[in-house]
């Protein structure tokens, strides 16, 4: 089985990317849905992210309020690594534990794992292939203040905090531009998803 890192910037089309390819028969897990099931009254991560910054990060429901905890990390790099400390083993053993179940169902798969820190973290480096996704950077700025509804402001002060797409790319074994039509991005989508299936059989001979 095939196991593929999806990642990009802020905004930069990384979900449209992972959900045409679950489409063509990829399992897609996404960190960010993993990472907030952890977060969760039941989830692994909770009552250590709880004593580690107080229950003001609840909600009226008990439930941690991630805008809260965001607001509490940004810009915190300690605070931060913290967090992730935390948050990222649970994760991971959640993310191993769906691909092996994928692998078993079937060996020939490709599993598609969507994180926007796989090369900073170094995780990258468990995959067999790296796909990175691009756009330039007044569309993300666009898409992110349409998304989460922020000003311009907050957008470029979480976009200096990323490493540059442009760096990224040295890392990547496929390149997605998003920047043009959703036509354009899913057939590029499909010219990746044709070399993935093309490695994977060259592997496996």
């Amino acid at each position: 089985m095939l196991r593929v890192g999806l990642t990009g910037g802020l905004a930069s089309g990384k979900s449209f990317v992972g959900d045409a390819l679950a489409g063509m028969d990829c399992l897609l897990i996404k960190a960010d849905d993993i990472g907030h099931l952890v977060l969760e009254p039941a989830g692994e991560a909770y009552d250590a992210v709880i004593e580690e910054f107080g229950r003001d990060i609840l909600d009226a429901n008990d439930a941690v309020d991630r805008r809260v905890l965001a607001a509490r990390v940004f810009g915190q790099p300690e605070s931060l690594k913290k967090l992730n400390a935390l948050v990222h083993p649970p994760v991971r053993a959640r993310i191993g534990n769906l691909v092996a179940e994928f692998e078993r169902r079937d060996p020939d798969g490709i599993a598609i794992i969507e994180a926007a820190i796989l090369i900073e973290t170094g995780t990258y480096r468990g995959y067999d292939r790296l796909i990175l996704v691009v756009c330039r950077e007044d569309q993300q700025i666009e898409r992110a203040m349409a998304r989460d509804h922020l000003t311009r402001e907050e957008v470029v002060v979480r976009l200096s905090r990323q490493m540059p797409l442009a760096e990224k790319v040295k890392y990547a074994d496929y390149v997605i531009d998003t920047s043009g039509t959703k036509e354009s991005t899913l057939q590029q989508t499909g010219e990746v998803y044709a070399l993935l299936r093309r490695y994977a059989a060259g592997r496996g001979a």
